[in-house]
């Protein structure tokens, strides 16, 4: 530890104050991407049409103030916030540094409580829908797929996702922290879930196109659109889930997937966001994904197959996504803004892929130091994103706060020699 601000001490007093912040707010908060839980447009329906909901979308997103109390948009808990805190949870716990153990069963509660409900598991990309109920009003114990969505609805170029909606992404990290608490404690209901999860990937989600390209849906069931960060998460949790069950109907679908995209790596070793002419950037967290999920494939599914994209793609990532500072960039060809959320993913895949490359640890170190001193509020929180002549301070509960708390919690884990990987699941 040769920054001074990462001294043990310090870290250690920062990740309980993040913590104590989380809990008192009840970990529920704002999103980035909440505008459309705003109860304005159920009393003013002729505002609710595509071109408006991604402009209102954008503006709440960029916005310096912060004026979601304004527009009756509440504070909500998100199943994906609360995975990352349960993953953080089991790290401080093995750490010694979580007081209240209870945490850990309340948050597998909180989870179950927050599965998608039946009737939102087929939804079709035609649905004009933003609301929908709560999902824990409409979930029927047997069902044999588990699956997880955001607390707010949105809306992409094409489509409207309506709320509590399940997708990829959200399932992969729920399943990932329910997988967690299952090696950590034994709770069977845990794994149970967590295997649904991957049932649900399975049966919904996997798709073989005629030219014989293996892909998983994102966001919706019925997509069709090729996204390289989804596609390996998703391969990374079947994988993880045929390690536990010996069951080989998760791995061969986790490998076809996850060979796809890792044939579409650029010669530089990164990845577009996705396939779609739309989708053709290349940023900080989702390489981080990336990464981390192709680490996870060659552990749980016991291949080297897919080292060599590893090594190109971590290569790349140090030499194009930090200043020399530590802050790290959002997109590789420039700084800003600086999202608080590429420092965490920063923090993960830095500290996961330590190991490959000399280097790893150090830049760390030097991320962290960077955010300490550029993004941490005294009184608890972590700032949403910086720019050249402004910071925008809204303290976004999954964005940045559940993000902060489990890469904390995974830096810590590596510098007290608890851990031989930062992170027991992918990112």
């Amino acid at each position: 530890m040769k920054d001074p601000r990462n001294t043990i001490e310090n870290i250690s007093m920062i990740t309980l104050k993040l913590l104590d912040y989380c809990r008192t707010n009840d970990w529920a908060g704002y999103d980035p991407y909440d505008a459309l839980n705003s109860k304005l447009l159920s009393y003013l329906p002729f505002l609710n049409f595509r071109v408006f909901r991604i402009g209102l979308t954008q503006l709440l997103k960029r916005s310096p103030i912060n004026i979601r109390p304004l527009l009756l948009i509440p504070k909500m808990q998100n199943p994906k916030a609360l995975a990352l805190f349960l993953m953080a949870f089991l790290k401080l716990q093995k750490l010694g540094l979580l007081k209240d153990e209870d945490l850990i069963p309340s948050m597998v509660e909180r989870l179950i409580a927050l599965r998608s409900p039946l009737s939102l598991m087929n939804s079709s990309n035609s649905s004009n829908s933003i609301n929908s109920s709560n999902p824990s009003n409409s979930i029927d114990s047997s069902n044999r797929h588990c699956c997880w969505g955001y607390s707010f609805p949105w809306q992409t170029r094409t489509i409207l996702v309506p709320r509590w909606s399940p997708n990829l992404v959200c399932t992969t990290f729920v399943a990932n922290a329910l997988m967690d608490a299952y090696e950590t404690t034994g709770n069977s209901r845990c794994l149970d879930m967590a295997v649904g999860a991957a049932r649900y990937i399975l049966d919904e989600l996997y798709w073989i196109d005629a030219d014989g390209t293996a892909c998983l849906a994102y966001p919706l069931q019925t997509s069709r659109a090729r996204v390289h960060n989804a596609n390996f998460l998703g391969a990374a949790l079947l994988c993880r889930v045929y390690k536990q069950t010996g069951d080989r109907k998760y791995l061969d679908p986790a490998l076809n997937v996850a060979r796809y995209s890792a044939a579409k790596q650029r010669e530089d070793g990164s990845w577009d966001y996705g396939e779609d002419s739309t989708q053709r950037w290349i940023d900080n967290f989702h390489t981080g994904y990336n990464l981390c999920a192709l680490d996870a494939i060659c552990r749980y599914g016991e291949t080297s197959e897919f080292e060599p994209h590893i090594r190109r793609g971590f290569k790349f990532y140090e030499q194009h996504f930090f200043e020399k500072d530590g802050a790290p960039k959002y997109f590789h060809d420039r700084i800003y803004p600086i999202d608080t959320h590429a420092v965490a993913q920063s923090l993960i895949t830095l500290g996961t892929l330590r190991n490959r490359e000399n280097g790893g640890a150090e830049q760390a170190e030097s991320v962290l130091g960077w955010a300490i001193e550029n993004m941490w509020d005294e009184e608890g929180f972590f700032y949403y994103q910086k720019y050249p002549a402004l910071t925008i301070k809204t303290p976004y509960m999954r964005w940045t706060q559940a993000w902060m708390l489990y890469a904390l919690a995974s830096f810590l884990c590596y510098a007290e020699n608890k851990e031989k990987s930062w992170t027991g699941s992918t990112g």
